[in-house]
């Protein structure tokens, strides 16, 4: 698997902002895209790649709970990249608003496999973690996506020219204590399938499953969720007759999909 291709940026999305974000860094930069879930998906064991001599290493995903994805996680432990030679790394993390200390978490995952973080970046989106709190007015998500335009131009740039030590992140407030207490407390209740429901609007169109990013959702008239979650919402904010929804936290709240980002884009099939 892999190959001395393109340059590799290694995203996670649910909803579109962290695949619209790597869009735009590839097609600027050259670069492959390959998607974590997919990957992780279709193979057990390790995953290995080639790299040029000169390539450079993203990674590109959301923040959840003020730290990475787990799945994003689990993908670095098993990665491998073969002739890596001090390769410019560098992460780009979508979020509403803050990203905690996710970048030092990061950090560490690499450096257990003798690699380096050379430089960083948070990148406000739009809201989707509709089970707190509610979508963004139509104003705000135009604001934020054009924000995000002109932050990104801004990162290519640096990525491009290959800068080290650039860290370009908003942390929020006491982020070391929201990334060590609020994360793990995240990752060990608040990722589960249980409260996931359809109503009687549902017509069985099998989106959900098609844009899961775990694989758990399997279709029989009507979605049916296993005990793998990544809790990225991309079923709920997905499905086009607002079907789903979980518990009580997401009635009556907005859905959103980035606009740059078609729903095949995101099918991890």
């Amino acid at each position: 698997m892999g190959g001395g291709e393109t340059n590799m940026i290694f995203y996670f999305s649910g909803t579109g902002n962290s695949l619209d974000a790597a869009k735009s860094i590839g097609e600027y930069n050259n670069e492959r895209l390959i998607s974590i879930a997919k990957e992780m998906n279709k193979l057990d064991g390790e995953f290995s790649y080639t790299l040029g001599e000169d390539e450079t290493i993203g990674f590109i995903f959301p923040v959840y709970a003020w730290g990475p994805p787990k799945m994003v996680l689990k993908f670095i432990e098993r990665l491998k990249i073969d002739n890596y030679k001090n390769n410019y790394t560098f992460a780009v993390v979508t979020c509403g608003e803050n990203i905690g200390n996710t970048i030092g978490i990061l950090q560490k995952h690499l450096i257990k496999k003798n690699m380096k973080l050379d430089s960083g970046f948070s990148l406000r989106m739009p809201n989707n973690y509709i089970i707190i709190g509610d979508v963004d007015s139509k104003s705000v998500e135009e604001k934020k996506l054009l924000e995000a335009e002109e932050t990104l131009k801004n990162i290519n740039n640096i990525v491009k020219e290959r800068k080290v030590g650039v860290f370009q992140v908003v942390k929020g407030f006491m982020p070391g204590v929201l990334t060590s207490i609020v994360n793990p407390m995240f990752n060990k209740y608040g990722i589960n399938t249980k409260k996931f429901y359809v109503n009687d609007k549902c017509t069985g169109c099998g989106i959900c499953e098609r844009v899961c990013n775990t694989k758990t959702i399997k279709i029989d008239k009507k979605p049916i969720w296993g005990k793998d979650c990544t809790q990225c919402l991309a079923c709920i904010n997905l499905c086009p007759v607002r079907a789903i929804e979980y518990g009580k936290g997401t009635h009556n709240k907005g859905r959103y999909k980035n606009p740059n980002i078609s729903i095949n884009e995101l099918e991890n099939i």
